[in-house]
């Protein structure tokens, strides 16, 4: 029965860290983007967002967010959220899930601990501004 489940690969849906500035705090913080770098709308995305890792020798965890989108047109960009400084030590975990013509992607982008840095930048396409990008 299982080779029977197809399951889509997904392809040039990316999740991006890009440093801004903010007003509120009066410093440069880190946000987390959707790029849909595809020809296709992402029909009812659904993003998780969560951080975990070890923060001296003890186990931690955040609390989920949840993040719903009606439609990402092709070729465009979404704002997530924005990512506390407290948790660039910990893995970044942003379940992405959505439907295309019917049919249900998903997949699970992690950025692992101390990698959103200022160090790892370079230009995020369609964003055309300095970040990191997985995907």
């Amino acid at each position: 029965m299982k080779k029977d489940i197809i399951i889509p690969k997904v392809e040039n849906v990316y999740i991006a860290a890009v440093q801004e500035w903010n007003d509120d705090f009066m410093q440069k913080t880190w946000y987390a983007y959707l790029i849909n770098d595809s020809d296709y709308t992402l029909e009812g995305a659904m993003v998780v967002s969560s951080a975990s890792g070890i923060i001296n020798g003890e186990p931690r965890k955040t609390s989920m967010l949840r993040h719903a989108f009606v439609e990402i047109p092709p070729v465009s960009v979404v704002k997530i959220e924005l990512i506390e400084d407290s948790v660039l030590v910990l893995d970044n975990q942003f379940m992405v899930t959505y439907f295309i013509n019917n049919v249900l992607y998903d997949k699970t982008y992690t950025f692992k601990a101390h990698s959103i840095h200022e160090d790892f930048v370079s230009e995020v396409p369609i964003l055309f501004k300095d970040g990191i990008m997985i995907g």
